[in-house]
């Protein structure tokens, strides 16, 4: 059924709503953000080195300033109101003549207030009526009244901005001594200072931003040479490592490179090495087992008859040529592994893993006796794993010792102990059996890949253990393989 749309529905062409992080807002912040990144370190260092000096040379410019400003008004102060002190100790009443030192300038202009019935008098010196032109105020009304010592307070009008002081005058009551300065010359000095340290600091800036990216590039030497050197490894596969100077930071990063590198040819080495040991170990199986089915299939074809026993050795043969070819490509699926420890683990009781492993041996070597002896120690880890490794030890020892010969396997303390009864390990080779595909020279034509050890060092070396091969007592040979864990305690089960 077709359904209606109602009429203050909108179309079906109407614009939906930008999703969050599509506005033009988002859009416009984004843009800044890439624009920032696409810039140069450099050139980003450079402008952050330059902001900074602005910033210093516009606080120490304006802290110049200030300082400069106070001082120059505190010196005015301290002059205007000495010279109306010595004014004021003359009879400026019966005269208003003052001495030529109680000015000392051209622009010190000098009154005389007095406060009389009809209100405040003001009276110039002789020669200077513009001093009447100045507006006193309630601070120097207060100063003649006696109720302030002194005032000091700056005065704009018409003529202009000027200092004024006023000081009483000794022994004539409501009568104060009034002059005034003007301060063009003091802001003349002031803006010549100001565009001094403006100039100044502008040279300044622009000395800091080249010296800024003169020594940023040339610090980042450094950060070009190892990124071309990365290029260079990523392009050509090159992993010789790269000189590195200095000890500051941008060295430890080539240093880290460096590390970096060797492990990455350290790796590609033991990969080549697997390879060709693997392909070395696999060609022999590989060609027995097809030698003997050639055989058959020749048989077969030419119409002839094998003899039953000749046939049942060729296929059996091809079975124990198929389990050791199954077993090398489970040993290198094993070894070829770089991942860490899987960390799905649990506490395992090693006795149990040793007692399951033993029997287990049992019916692949049924002439030989294994004394066992074992103590219960609880280890965090991968049963599987263990399991494989004591297996792998107890191959060894039933593969070398002879007919009914005599494993003895004891476990305690956490130290699992495999005495066989063969010929033993020379001591120059007890290291070496731990290393893929290493086989002893009178173990050429015995079955074995030479991984078995080496799966056990490595499963051994990522539960924290060692292992290690002596002699044995009775002249074979003797392995020990320590883990850590803890000894499991008996429960009473009332």
């Amino acid at each position: 059924m077709r359904q209606r749309r109602r009429p203050d529905a909108p179309p079906d062409d109407t614009p939906t709503q930008p999703p969050p992080g599509d506005t033009p807002a988002d859009d416009a912040h984004g843009g800044r953000a890439r624009f920032h990144y696409r810039r140069s370190l450099a050139s980003r260092v450079t402008v952050l080195t330059t902001m900074a000096v602005l910033l210093t040379v516009v606080l120490l410019a304006l802290g110049a300033y200030l300082t400069a400003r106070v001082q120059l008004q505190q010196q005015l102060d301290e002059s205007l109101l000495n010279r109306a002190k010595l004014v004021s100790t003359y009879d400026v009443l019966e005269t208003l003549k003052l001495p030529e030192v109680s000015a000392g300038a051209a622009d010190v202009r000098v009154a005389v207030m007095q406060i009389t019935g009809d209100g405040v008098l003001l009276r110039a010196s002789a020669g200077d009526p513009d001093t009447e032109s100045l507006k006193v105020g309630r601070p120097e009304i207060q100063v003649a009244a006696g109720d302030a010592e002194e005032s000091v307070r700056t005065i704009r009008g018409a003529p202009g901005a000027f200092r004024v002081v006023a000081v009483p005058v000794p022994d004539e009551p409501d009568t104060a001594v009034v002059l005034a300065q003007s301060l063009e010359e003091q802001s003349r000095v002031l803006s010549k200072l100001g565009l001094v340290m403006g100039v100044l600091g502008l040279l300044g800036v622009m000395v800091a931003a080249v010296a800024g990216w003169a020594v940023t590039t040339n610090g980042l030497r450094p950060v070009r040479r190892l990124t071309a050197r990365v290029e260079e490894v990523a392009r050509t596969e090159d992993l010789r490592p790269m000189p590195v100077e200095g000890r500051d930071e941008v060295a430890r990063l080539a240093g880290a490179f460096n590390q970096l590198v060797t492990s990455l040819g350290a790796s590609r080495e033991r990969q080549k090495r697997l390879v060709a040991d693997a392909g070395h170990e696999l060609r022999t199986p590989i060609t027995s087992l097809r030698t003997n089915v050639d055989l058959l299939t020749q048989a077969d074809d030419a119409g002839l008859e094998i003899d039953p026993r000749a046939r049942r050795e060729l296929l059996d043969d091809i079975g124990a040529q198929t389990i050791e070819l199954t077993t090398l490509i489970g040993d290198l699926t094993e070894l070829a592994r770089d991942e860490p420890m899987a960390p799905v683990v649990g506490l395992v009781d090693l006795g149990e893993v040793v007692d399951q492993s033993v029997a287990r041996v049992r019916r692949r070597a049924p002439s030989v006796t294994f004394d066992v002896r074992t103590d219960p120690w609880d280890v965090t880890g991968e049963a599987p794993a263990l399991e494989r490794a004591v297996t792998n030890l107890l191959d060894n020892a039933a593969k070398w010792s002879p007919t009914d010969g005599v494993v003895r396997v004891v476990l305690a303390g956490g130290t699992l102990i495999i005495d066989d009864q063969g010929p033993g390990i020379a001591p120059a080779d007890r290291q070496r059996v731990f290393d893929r595909f290493w086989r002893a020279s009178d173990a050429r034509t015995l079955p074995g890949s030479g991984l078995g050890l080496s799966i056990v060092s490595r499963i051994v070396e990522r539960h924290a253990g060692t292992v290690e091969a002596l002699e044995a007592p009775g002249g074979g040979a003797r392995l020990v393989m320590r883990l850590p864990g803890t000894p499991r305690h008996a429960v009473d089960p009332t």
